[in-house]
């Protein structure tokens, strides 16, 4: 028997069943799409926010001030959310779409949902070329929206009312898929919004959405059992998926049950609490040099959750050649890289499949020299974080003093630049799921934007600390303004060291000269430091500049007790780094006029001799 219709536009209707749908966390239901960035235009303003603007209590509605940093808000908000529940991010057509093209490579990278809704281009073509339409002379039917299709994972442009019925379930369920998530793109053409249509009720219906946890195939189970029992240096590596998979317990009960120490990339950082009994530290280029260490030596890595980054990896020079891999994920394409046992499947109960089939290991010799590998780093850690007398404190100080500072459960945010690096190897987590380093992607700007975005999603207990270089908070800073409006607070440190360092600091070890990286190294007419404090208070945040590492830290405990978002800019040192040991492969010239280049491209050959070969 029929359900009978209802009469509303394309965007009345897509509205509508946004607010319909629903996903279960922790027993409870809540709204599977939290809210909604937009900044509205020509293409989204006069039918989509119409339909916005009436359900605003139910899917509120939070305005941007940049199309890119708002997508990227909605990322991390994602992220902390552990890709439960889900932001939507619109804009109008033109350069308020491509603007978020970079959003969404962070999100596809990173493995993380977004429902990214742009206005389009006419359907009907009566009136093109229409304000911002880039033509394509032997494709009409193409637009700047096409330019999502290779950092979506689903991908559709709405041309007839009708097509929502089939389109937005098939984009809810891609962004669910543990396998398959990502940003969902939606280009949604200005005359087809605007239409009317009888829309069965049945599409309104309430759904509860439930993420799957797919199991592995046993037969993979049992492949990878064997080559861990027979492991004399088994060393397990945790990426993101653990976290999103909340295999978390999982993975500790199969570590101490076999005695294996447990690294993790940058994705996976924040697995385990720094002191954790079977925590070696981070693997790979930013990593520690006692998992990189244990890395050299494993006979056996099983690998859950992750892609394998070549900065987890050491562009493939970090483990022997004849090491085994065994990987664990839900995405097919990571779990068959590199020749390894592939176990495609849930985290968790691919974990607890293997645990339960393998009997307790009695040779701990391997697991005590991991302790003893990553008290040496500690030891090195407390050395470089340690205060000085020196005239610029160093990011590793900053990162000490910060994270000594910091709550228990206060969110670490950070991104591109020097900063990654200082904190994936120096910042303590002390509670599961603290430590939000953008990475992916390495995307500057993310580091402000995803601060608000994890404003709205932490809880009570919880404050976003946002670590950031002057060159990223030049790039994209706006959303400071974004979160004193909303009421959204987090604690911003800009860290001062004079332009992009880091990349100055690969420039010289690759034997270049310094050269537009460092203000000091660029053309300028007049070299001219910016008051990032200032900058910031004209936003609305409190703010403080600080020189020495007393002040920030009492800068620091001022801003714990500030009822806005709160900016503390210090002076840093461009040139000292906490020390790595894994090498990273790029291109450095075959020839060159500077001796410097020549001398690199040697050590360059080298490492290239030492990279495993991969399938």
């Amino acid at each position: 028997m029929s359900e009978g219709t209802t009469r509303l536009t394309m965007a009345q209707a897509l509205v509508r069943y946004l607010c319909n749908q629903y996903i279960e966390i922790d027993g409870e239901k809540c709204r599977l799409f939290a809210g909604v960035f937009s900044i509205f235009g020509h293409g989204n303003v006069t039918c989509l926010a119409e339909a916005l603007e009436a359900v605003q209590d139910q899917l509120p509605t939070w305005r941007g001030q940049n199309e890119q940093s708002m997508a990227l808000a909605g990322i991390a908000f994602a992220k902390a959310r552990l890709r439960r529940q889900i932001m939507v991010a619109t804009s109008s057509i033109g350069p308020g779409a491509t603007n978020m093209v970079t959003a969404a490579a962070v999100g596809h990278a990173n493995r993380l949902p977004l429902l990214i809704l742009s206005g389009d281009v006419f359907a009907n073509r009566r009136p093109d070329p229409v304000l911002q339409q880039v033509e394509h002379f032997g494709a009409p039917s193409t637009s700047v929206n096409d330019a999502f299709r290779a950092v979506s994972r689903y991908w559709d442009r709405i041309t007839h009312p009708e097509q929502i019925i089939s389109s937005m379930p098939q984009a809810i369920a891609s962004m669910l898929d543990p396998a398959d998530c990502g940003p969902a793109f939606v280009g949604l053409c200005q005359d087809t919004q605007e239409l009317a249509y009888d829309y069965p009720n049945a599409f309104f219906r309430e759904v509860v959405h439930r993420i799957p946890r797919p199991r592995p195939d046993l037969k993979s189970v049992e492949e990878a059992v064997e080559l861990l029992t027979t492991a004399k240096r088994p060393l397990i590596i945790a990426g993101g998926g653990v976290r999103y998979s909340l295999a978390g317990n999982a993975l500790a009960k199969l570590a101490q049950k076999r005695w294996m120490p447990v690294a993790e990339t940058i994705a996976g950082k924040g697995t385990f609490t720094h002191n954790h009994t079977s925590h070696v530290g981070p693997v790979g280029v930013i990593g520690s040099s006692s998992a990189n260490a244990l890395a050299e030596e494993a006979d056996v890595i099983l690998a859950v959750g992750t892609r394998l980054q070549d900065f987890t990896t050491g562009s493939w020079t970090a483990f022997s050649h004849s090491a085994k891999f065994i990987c664990i994920n839900t995405a097919r394409w990571d779990a068959h890289k590199h020749q390894a046992v592939a176990v495609v499947g849930d985290a968790r109960e691919s974990l607890a499949e293997i645990t339960s089939r393998l009997a307790p290991a009695t040779d701990c010799s391997w697991m005590k020299r991991a302790r003893r590998e990553f008290a040496a780093w500690n030891e090195l850690l407390d050395d470089r974080q340690k205060p000085t007398n020196t005239e610029l404190p160093t990011y590793a100080q900053v990162v000490g003093i910060v994270n000594n500072l910091a709550g228990e459960h206060d969110l670490m945010i950070t991104a591109a630049g020097g900063l990654p690096g200082e904190t994936t190897k120096g910042w303590r987590v002390k509670a599961p799921g603290t430590f939000d380093c953008e990475f992916g992607y390495s995307c500057m700007g993310y580091e402000i934007a995803g601060g608000w975005g994890a404003a709205m999603a932490a809880g009570e207990d919880c404050t976003p600390i946002v670590l950031v270089g002057d060159g990223s908070y030049l790039m994209m800073n706006s959303d400071i303004y974004s979160s004193v409006m909303t009421g959204h607070k987090m604690i911003i440190v800009v860290c001062d060291n004079g332009g992009f360092a880091i990349i100055n600091r690969l420039q010289n070890f690759k034997g270049g000269a310094s050269f537009n990286n460092l203000f000091e190294h660029c053309r300028t007419k007049e070299l001219f430091y910016v008051d990032f404090a200032k900058h910031a208070e004209s936003m609305g945040a409190l703010a403080r500049r600080v020189k020495s590492l007393g002040d920030l830290a009492e800068a620091f405990r001022w801003a714990r007790t500030t009822d806005r978002t709160t900016v503390i800019e210090v002076k840093t040192d461009a040139f000292a780094w906490v020390p790595g040991d894994a090498a990273w492969d790029l291109g450095v010239p075959e020839v060159s006029r500077r001796q410097e280049v020549r001398d690199a491209r040697s050590e360059h050959e080298q490492i290239r001799l030492r990279q495993r070969i991969g399938v």
